[in-house]
Order: C-alpha cells, then structure tokens, then sequence
C-alpha cells in the first residue's frame, strides 16, 4: 500500500510539472517586443511595440499558422479600460498567417485610437504539414476557429501582462473571417469545444469575448444554399441565365427555405412572428433605410433599380425595421474612411422636407440589379461539390478530411452526389457542421453570447444571400443583444469600410 501511495504521488508531481510547464510556454513576456511605426492616411505617425511570433498553444500542430502577434501603441488611450482588437484575415475559410496592422484597415485605426491589436494566424482549408511521409490537412473544420478561441484564450490567461483589457475583446473579420467573428462571439465557453482546445493546449481560462465585428459573414453554411436560391430565384431565367438543370437544383433548394425561416421562430421589432410569408417585407425595410442613409449622405439613386420615391413638404420617415427616422434627428453618416465612390460626402446635409425619399422598392426588380453588377453563383452556391459540377468549394474543402479529400456538408447535396434520395451526413459530419454555425448557439443558454455586435453586409454584396446577415442580426436582436446591423448602400462584398462609424460604435460600447 505504500508503494501504491508513493508511485500515485509521483504521477501526481509529474502531472504537476508538465501542467506548469505548459502553463509557463503560455506566459507573455513584456520584454521581448520591437519598436516599429504606421502612416496613417491623415499623415499621423502612430509608434508602437510589436511582439510577434507568440504561439497560443503548447501542443503546436503548425506552426507556420498557430502563431499570434500583439501591437500596443505607446499612447494608450486615456479610460479605464482599453479594448483590445483582434482582427482576423481568415479568407475563402482558408489558412491565414498572423499579419502586421495596416493604415488601411480597422487595425491601424485601432491603434491611432490608442487600442491594443491582436492579429492571429490560424489554420485553414489548405494548410498541411508532413507527418510520416504523408501530408496531413491541418486546418479542416472545426480546427480554424479552435485556433482562434485559443487565441482568445492566450489574451485572458494574460491579462495581467498585456496592455488593455481582456474584458473588452472586439473580434473583426470578413467574409469567412466575418464568420469566424460571429462564432468567436457566439460560441464563448461552450462545452461543444472544451475538450479539442485541452488537446491543443490552450490556456484554461475562458473564451467569451465583449464584441463581434462582423463584415458579410459567409455562414449558416448548411442553410445558405437554399436561402441564396430562395431569394435569387426571381432572376434564374433574366440576368441569371441559369441552364434547365440549374434552374430545377435552384427550384428544390429554393422550396426547402420557407420551412427553415419559419422553424427559426424570429420576431420583429414589433413582436409578431417573421415568416417566410412577411420575410421579404421585412428584408426590404432594410434595404430601404440603406437608401434613405445615402440620401442623407448626397447619394444619387436611380428609379430604375427598383427604389419608389415621393416629394412633398413633409418630413421624410425611413421605413426601415428599425422603425422611422424621428423628424429632425441627427443620424450620424455611414463616414467612409477610404472615399469609395459608391457613397455620397460624409459631411453632406441630411435630406430635408423638400427631399426626395424612399416609400417603397420593387425587390425582384432590385435583385436583378444586383445580379447584373456581379454574376451570381450557380446553384448550389455553396455545396456544390457533385451536384452539377465536380469542383469543390472552399467550404466543401474545409469540411473535408485530414487527406484533403473535400466533402459535401448538406444532406440536399450529399443526395445528389449519391443519386441516393436516402443520403444522410454522418454524426460526424453534422457535430462538425453544426459547430461552425454560430445561429446554433444563440438564445439557448448554451454559451456566453458577445453582448455587442456589429454586422454590415453591402447592399450590393451577392457572395451569400441577405437572409444569412439578416436572420444572424435578429436573431442576437431577440436575445436582447445590443445590435448595430445595417446593408450599407451599394456595396459589394468588401470589409473594414465606415472606419469613423465603426469606431464611434466602438467608443459607444464602452463608455
């Protein structure tokens, strides 16, 4: 019995000293930093302390992606508590390495605001390493987000040592990356992760964050194709050109949305219950207050894509679902940091009583538009891994196998493939599918949701359909989220645009 105790202590200590061991390797050294500087495009000069190459976990798998950079400007801003901005560059769901701010993006802005900027790299749909002679994907989902939670992790377990608050993550994104911001912000501390992050060795601390930045997030995955087809269904046989064969995948994909929309169970403003029957009303309230913003703005909009007009001497009222534009309120403009052309002067007047503003739009009409500036995806838009043609998505190849072998991620188009109407995604399929939707874990208790949100989708962006931003933001609405959503006017599919209306966001948040 003795020796038993002897030997059971032994592999206690040793447990010990690994475990402290890992914890050590996760420690943040505040002296190992280079100075280096940014240009803005104002002209300022904004220095700051570089620490790059940190890897966030101790049980690193690649290396040339599982790295993290920290930036901290010399001039931290002057309150209590300073937001750090973790940017990720996550495109197309593949591999991103961790990358240096720019003058150009939110992370140059963040830190001429004097915030902390956290830039991880992470794993991806083509990143791979040699294992035994053989070439292993690494980054297959859901491994891209546990990167990032990882990271998420590295800043709270240091806390104490980096500069800026750990209470006050804002995660940006785009596109995918826009994905991944949503489900950083959806899924904090969730079960469904604990034990693949132990495994990687990241820090054992939480993985909440305070704000999700969210620009066009490709995601809903195993639901965006039927709401593409739903919604752009109206143009198959005018700007769309869809082949017959098309036109009968879009039909069938199109005729499982209602049933999805309804079984969401999301509510207006208003309380009443949004159904694929009320759907597009609510969808054009939106795009409608994205017009009547580029009015205000100086914006010219043409009749001809759909937008209805009226002039008279009276106080013009937006339509959108955030209910009507008070007489006389001052609504700040959309600011573009970087003069896109598509927006109006950001100091120009607010439209007054003699102004034309928006009382309607034709939204078949107004789809067509958008159509015609960029072609749409064929169906399926997503999925379409052999259903109609054999190349595989990006998507298709991040929900593939360690070998690289891609794979569908819907039972309609794993149907297809087979010519099996019986097909079904194996539970290990729909675990993984169902861990990177971040609309599965919203308002059911199941994590710790970002109580802040910000979510833009270009009035013009057709890479997912507008259902997949829209029924995200109500969503976080009817949890109670504080939600800054908007389709801001004639943009496409782009990100970290209106720096100025982001930052006063930002600021708004945490004062």
């Amino acid at each position: 019995m003795k020796q038993k105790l002897i030997l059971a202590g032994l592999l206690a200590g040793s447990a010990a000293l690994t475990s402290m061991a890992q914890t050590d390797a996760l420690r943040f050294n505040p002296d190992n930093y280079i100075r280096q500087s940014l240009t803005m495009p104002d002209g300022r000069e904004v220095s700051y302390k570089a620490y790059e190459g940190i890897y966030y976990v101790t049980n690193i798998e690649d290396s040339v992606y599982q790295t993290l950079n920290i930036y901290v400007p010399d001039r931290l801003a002057n309150i209590p508590r300073v937001p750090v901005l973790l940017r990720t560059y996550v495109g197309g769901y593949a591999a991103s390495t961790a990358k240096s701010p720019s003058a150009s993006d939110a992370t140059g802005r963040a830190l001429s605001e004097g915030y902390v900027v956290c830039i991880p790299g992470s794993r991806g749909s083509n990143s791979t390493v040699e294992r035994d002679g053989s070439v292993i994907y690494t980054g297959i989902a859901p491994n891209g987000l546990l990167d990032l939670k990882a990271a998420v992790r590295y800043l709270r377990y240091n806390d104490d040592a980096i500069p800026g608050s750990s209470e006050l993550i804002f995660t940006d994104g785009t596109s995918a990356g826009g994905a991944m911001s949503s489900l950083l912000g959806a899924t904090g501390n969730s079960k469904d992760y604990a034990e693949s992050l132990r495994k990687m060795g990241a820090a054992d601390v939480r993985d909440d964050v305070f704000a999700a930045i969210c620009y066009c997030p490709i995601t809903d995955l195993n639901h965006a194709d039927m709401e593409y087809e739903w919604l752009y269904g109206c143009t198959n046989t005018g700007v769309r050109h869809l082949s017959e064969d098309q036109i009968v995948i879009s039909d069938e994909l199109a005729a499982e949305c209602p049933a999805y929309i309804n079984s969401l169970g999301l509510t207006k403003p208003d309380g009443t219950l949004l159904t694929a029957d009320n759907y597009k009303e609510y969808l054009k309230g939106f795009l409608i207050e994205s017009a009547h913003r580029a009015l205000q703005e100086g914006c010219e909009i043409p009749d001809s894509i759909g937008f209805k007009f009226y002039q008279d001497k009276m106080e013009p009222m937006g339509a959108g679902p955030g209910g009507p534009i008070p007489a006389g309120e001052q609504r700040p403009p959309f600011g573009d940091g970087r003069q896109a052309p598509s927006f109006g002067p950001g100091n120009a007047p607010r439209f007054n009583k003699t102004s034309d503003f928006v009382t309607g739009l034709d939204l078949d009409k107004y789809l067509a538009y958008v159509a015609s500036v960029t072609p749409l995806k064929t169906p399926p838009a997503f999925d379409q891994m052999g259903v109609l043609i054999e190349t595989p998505s990006p998507e298709n190849k991040v929900f593939g196998n360690k070998n690289g072998d891609a794979a569908n991620f819907t039972d309609f188009s794993l149907r297809h493939r087979l010519h099996d109407s019986k097909a079904k995604l194996s539970a290990d399929m729909t675990r993984r599918v169902a861990l990177m939707n971040p609309m599965n874990y919203i308002g059911n208790g199941s994590a710790k949701v970002a109580p802040n949100w910000y979510i833009r989708h270009g009035a013009k962006d057709r890479d997912t359909s507008f259902l997949v931003p829209v029924n995200l933001a109500t969503k976080l609405m009817n949890a109670g989220k504080n939600v800054d959503f908007a389709l801001p006017w004639n943009r496409p599919h782009s990100g970290d645009y209106n720096l100025d209306d982001l930052f006063r966001w930002i600021a708004s948040t945490i004062q």
